[in-house]
């Protein structure tokens, strides 16, 4: 069952002056309709009514709301679906716990790992990056720039393909040129002097 799969992705983050409810009201605010709640510091405890918010901010404006990592949380509050940030964790058996109802991303840093997870057919998109060096996720995956993704038109790349890392609002434009689905961002608006204004601008740019 092929899933709907947003143009822009917003990415919340831990900030010490913006909780994650805060981003998302921002967020959907300048229309975004993809909200994925990124939490890499809190309990399971503390992020179930924090999450059970933020779902009923999606729901004001429409919004999709994606879970990273916490699939085990499915069940527990209203969200479409998780996205997946380990390269080594099991998407079968995840799919078969969240069900084919929810939405199941995949993150890959390289062709060949898109093409398996396309192969696999667990997957209903992958978040493929980084485009550029971010400090939001720090790791020391090759950055792919602009011809990696130029390239998988060269390539029988089918299943949706989201950019992410370190893009900003310049990048923006010819990055949706390369073909693909969509892009994912959070440092550019989180650390922009004006984060609703930046979000608005990449809404522009890409739509």
């Amino acid at each position: 069952m092929k899933k709907y799969v947003s143009r822009f992705n917003y990415l919340t983050q831990d900030l010490p002056n913006l909780s994650h409810a805060q981003q998302t009201q921002m967020a959907c605010q300048a229309g975004v309709n993809w909200i994925q709640y990124r939490c890499l510091n809190k309990s399971d405890e503390e992020m179930i009514p924090e999450i059970h918010e933020i779902a009923s901010i999606c729901d004001d404006w429409g919004a999709t709301l994606i879970l990273t990592n916490h699939y085990h949380l499915l069940d527990k509050v209203d969200a479409q679906g998780v996205h997946i940030e380990g390269m080594d964790a099991d998407l079968s058996a995840i799919r078969d716990i969240i069900s084919d109802e929810k939405t199941l991303g995949a993150s890959a840093t390289d062709l060949e790992r898109i093409l398996s997870l396309q192969q696999q057919g667990f997957a209903d998109y992958v978040g493929y990056g980084p485009f550029a060096h971010t400090d939001t996720k720090p790791n020391d995956y090759p950055l792919l720039g602009f011809n990696a993704y130029r390239d998988l038109e060269k390539h029988p790349v089918t299943i949706p393909i989201i950019a992410v890392g370190g893009i900003q609002l310049n990048d923006a434009e010819n990055l949706m040129q390369t073909g693909i689905a969509g892009i994912a961002v959070s440092g550019a608006v989180n650390n922009a002097i004006d984060p609703q204004a930046m979000l608005k601008a990449f809404y522009q740019k890409i739509y």
